[in-house]
């Protein structure tokens, strides 16, 4: 007959149950960021930030402030003196203009920080001029007098075309205006821009001996381009 197991005192609650394993967490390693990670991070989402607010807030101030009219830019006159060339295809030149410019709006004025006009021949540059700073009020009208005069090479097609033109005694020369202006509202005044104005012109040549004599500059609207 078996034998019978003595009877247990207390509640019997079977094989301990081992504690659990505890998990700790290096530095380093794994998906975390570090620090310097984390910095470099937050300074280029910075760094993003401003470059969105502050593009945001010029274009908000251009939108406002942009003149209701444009700004008008004419070549008036053009007095070609010289544009001849030597034996050796170097091309003497003088050339000086009248520019005007012309402020419609009632409200908005300009600051022209920088002026630089550039004179080409055949998109060959011949050379440019600094003009003086200025302030351009309201329904205010403007004048430039650049002279462009020196000597430049002439190879390959622009010597075929001085030839072509040289027979007609008309040259076709372009103006560009480079800029720098702010427009004014009041007291309160926009970032810079940089226009570019452009003007294509047709210059007879004023000859010492009269060959093209009785031929006139006609008065020329230039682009502008912002």
């Amino acid at each position: 007959m078996a034998e019978q197991q003595a009877p247990l005192n207390g509640a019997y609650y079977g094989p301990a149950v081992p504690p659990p394993t505890k998990h700790y967490h290096r530095p380093g390693r794994g998906g975390g960021c570090g620090g310097c990670c984390c910095l470099f991070t937050l300074l280029i989402k910075i760094i993003v930030s401003a470059v969105l607010i502050l593009g945001l807030a010029a274009l908000i101030v251009w939108l406002i402030f942009r003149p209701i009219n444009k700004v008008k830019f004419h070549v008036t006159d053009a007095s070609l003196t010289e544009f001849n060339l030597t034996s050796n295809n170097n091309l003497n030149y003088k050339l000086a203009l009248n520019i005007t410019i012309r402020n419609p709006n009632k409200k908005i004025g300009v600051h022209y920080d920088r002026i630089e006009a550039r004179v080409y021949y055949d998109d060959k540059r011949l050379t440019s001029v600094p003009l003086t700073p200025f302030y351009q009020g309201h329904k205010n009208t403007s004048y430039l007098n650049p002279v462009f005069e020196g000597q430049q090479i002439l190879l390959g097609g622009a010597l075929r075309d001085y030839n072509k033109e040289n027979n007609a005694g008309v040259f076709s020369i372009d103006v560009k205006l480079k800029l720098k202006v702010r427009f004014k509202l009041g007291k309160i005044k926009t970032p810079k821009f940089k226009p570019t104005i452009e003007c294509d012109l047709k210059v007879p040549l004023n000859s010492s001996n009269g060959r093209f004599a009785g031929r006139r500059f006609e008065t020329t609207k230039c682009d502008v381009d912002f």
